[in-house]
């Protein structure tokens, strides 16, 4: 074929160059246009106004005019090859009261197995086809980010709060997330949480172990904005909803250890969806069960702590992946003197060592709903003049230098009791703190 040398030709406006035997024309000057060089990519719109549903072509724009009452459902092109491109504006500025439906035709939508919506009026996007993984994709979303985008409605909670574009429902109580929409992967359909079981009860008489915390289980963040949070939820996946009731169960204190008669008691569970935490294990006590019993702490979420030479409580009762909790800790070897620390969300128990009882392992500090700590576990109780566990970061109660009560866990942050303690003979007066009670947060985007 030969070569044509296009600064020798005459370029007046209006006039046609045909090339080769192909037939090809180029009509050159002002509001030039081409046909037969149709490169992947280019569009090409359509002046008939689409009123129903039709399947798009590659290299097509189309008007869409929903006025007359109903949604249109746009099928995209099948068996499409990376570099396609389809076009969608609203003519009538009509979509957010009758919307497209873009479907998919067996291709993904940025990723996902999912239809997508135009539903804002006076969308005016274009999609193009990147590849079998990724599939089709807005290449104009950041003018048109909330195009096709749906979001979670839900109602319950004690309260809801928003944090920009994302709703957060508190739990403190029992109560149940009413989802009445899920939206799309444009918008949202996941959610993000912390569940945290009530903490156990600490154990009592002459010098008792600190109660563990209540397990604490936390998703990632990544679908509700990247707030701060604990390590523990650092890989956790946020959980996808469908529009139901889901009830929430958010766990309670347990009892502390009161002798003679009192059994101290484990926290108990607190649960969303298929999240369960489990309860903090109870102090260690000559009391459980009553009058005296095995001595032995409770398994639980977070371990409770040993008494005298008695073994600790073991964390993360049942396994979860990441751990809910930590074990407690041993007791001193000498009769009568420091008890072990209860197990928190981050660590394990404090020791007791001779007259110094073992302090409440820390708990996880999240900003789901603000900064908090929760999730610690409780100090461990000394007979007579020593030096009592405090409690650990994250509502664990501190223990009691004999006689004394041991304190509780703070309310609705799941930390163990603080042990009680006493200076006399068994059964000795010392009174272990309850566990404080669980909490459920759920946070997804909304808007």
């Amino acid at each position: 074929m030969s070569k044509i040398e296009v600064d020798t030709i005459d370029k007046q406006s209006g006039s046609t160059l045909t090339l080769g035997g192909s037939g090809t024309a180029v009509t050159l000057g002002s509001g030039a246009t081409q046909s037969g060089f149709g490169a992947t990519g280019g569009i090409s719109w359509q002046t008939s106004i689409k009123t129903g549903d039709f399947t798009a072509v590659s290299g097509e724009g189309y008007f869409v005019n929903t006025s007359g009452g109903s949604n249109i459902t746009v099928t995209l092109p099948a068996s499409p090859s990376a570099g396609n491109v389809v076009a969608i504006k609203d003519y009538a500025r009509t979509f957010g009261t009758n919307k497209v439906i873009i479907a998919r035709n067996g291709s993904n939508m940025d990723g996902q197995a999912n239809n997508t919506d135009l539903a804002n009026n006076g969308d005016s996007v274009v999609l193009v086809f990147m590849d079998a993984t990724k599939g089709w994709s807005f290449i104009n979303e950041e003018t048109t980010s909330a195009a096709g985008a749906a979001f979670i409605v839900a109602t319950g909670g004690n309260t809801v709060s928003t944090c920009g574009n994302f709703k957060i429902h508190t739990f403190t109580s029992p109560g149940t997330f009413c989802v009445s929409a899920t939206g799309n992967p444009a918008g949202s359909v996941s959610v993000d949480y912390l569940v945290v079981a009530g903490g156990g009860g600490a154990g009592g008489s002459n010098h008792g172990g600190g109660a563990g915390a209540g397990g604490y289980r936390e998703s990632s963040g990544a679908v509700s904005g990247c707030y701060p949070r604990s390590p523990l939820g650092a890989c956790v996946s946020a959980l996808p909803v469908t529009a139901q009731g889901y009830p929430i169960t958010v766990g309670g204190g347990g009892t502390g250890g009161a002798p003679p008669t009192t059994t101290v008691t484990n926290g108990s569970n607190s649960v969303f969806s298929s999240i369960t935490s489990a309860g903090g294990g109870y102090g260690g006590s000559p009391n459980t069960p009553p009058p005296f019993g095995p001595d032995t702490a409770g398994n639980g979420g977070s371990g409770g702590g040993a008494y005298y030479n008695a073994p600790a409580g073991t964390g993360n009762t049942p396994p979860v992946t990441p751990p809910q909790g930590n074990n407690g800790g041993t007791a001193s070897a000498t009769p009568n003197w420091g008890s072990g620390g209860g197990g928190g969300a981050t660590a394990v128990g404090g020791t007791g060592s001779g007259s110094t009882a073992g302090n409440g392992g820390a708990g996880a500090t999240s900003s789901i709903n603000g900064a908090t700590t929760r999730a610690g576990g409780g100090g461990g109780g000394v007979y007579g003049g020593g030096t009592a566990g405090t409690g650990g970061p994250g509502g664990g109660g501190a223990g009691a230098v004999g006689p004394g009560t041991g304190t509780a866990g703070t309310t609705n942050t799941g930390g163990g009791g603080g042990a009680g303690a006493g200076s006399g003979p068994q059964p000795a007066s010392g009174v272990g703190g309850a566990g404080g009670s669980g909490i459920v947060i759920i946070r997804y985007k909304f808007q």
